[in-house]
């Protein structure tokens, strides 16, 4: 795919003789919203660790609108414009939902030495800008570690929005939330995709989040691409059906 913002190409990743990554190759298109999918073990994980650089693949080829950048650090790859947030939440708990944000934009500004003295005002009106954009402008001056489990995934999400990227991977946007959590998160998801053209590629359990968001959908299974198509094609495909769905052809 030409125009391609991220492109895998055949990747393969083994640990201790097991197979966890075997010849995935997947592109997304600008402004894409992409979920992959498969049971535990299928290798969501891996695959994501392989394309923003906390691991190297064996074999096989990471780009980034269209330059290579197999095994490039994951800073060197934000820096080009990739953001992630995790399956668990990675905030600052003691520092305020506002500091939490100056601190990410002061790191992506390259003035760490900054964070060691007196910061308070660097970058304030951008982190309350980016707070109203998660909706926790009125909770900026609480700590981090206070905010309830939805509020803090909110919070994640500003600080990877920091770095300004164009491509947000997203591992598991919505694990450990209420379904009223779930829906507002995927609702403030959709629309900050929306006003900022990012391009989105998560994983995710809940099948509800999945074929209600994604565009299209890449199901994995023991560590391979076993299909990938539209949220109709996929629940018609008579493999995914089998191996993931519970249901016989």
């Amino acid at each position: 795919m030409a125009s391609a913002v991220l492109e895998a190409c055949d990747l393969r990743r083994t640990f201790g003789g097991v197979t966890a990554i075997d010849g995935v190759s997947l592109a997304v298109a600008p402004r894409e919203i992409v979920a992959i999918i498969g049971p535990n073990g299928a290798g969501k994980s891996t695959l994501f660790n392989l394309l923003t650089g906390h691991l190297r693949p064996d074999a096989g080829s990471v780009r980034l609108g269209g330059r290579e950048v197999t095994g490039l650090a994951p800073h060197r790859l934000c820096a080009l414009g990739v953001g992630r947030s995790f399956q668990r939440t990675n905030i600052f708990p003691k520092l305020s939902v506002l500091e939490n944000v100056q601190a990410a934009i002061i790191a992506h500004r390259g003035r760490g030495r900054d964070l060691w003295s007196r910061a308070e005002g660097l970058f304030r009106d951008e982190a309350e800008t980016l707070l109203r954009d998660v909706n926790l402008l009125d909770k900026a001056a609480l700590a981090g570690g206070a905010l309830s489990h939805g509020n803090q995934k909110q919070l994640e999400l500003g600080i990877a929005l920091a770095g300004r990227p164009e491509l947000l991977l997203l591992d598991e946007p919505t694990a450990g939330m209420s379904a009223a959590e779930t829906h507002d998160s995927m609702a403030l998801l959709r629309r900050i995709a929306a006003e900022r053209a990012l391009t989105l590629l998560f994983t995710e359990h809940d099948m509800g989040v999945v074929f209600s968001t994604a565009q299209r959908i890449a199901v994995l299974h023991q560590g391979r691409l076993i299909a990938a198509g539209t949220p109709e094609e996929i629940r018609a495909h008579p493999e995914v059906r089998r191996v993931y769905l519970g249901q016989k052809k």
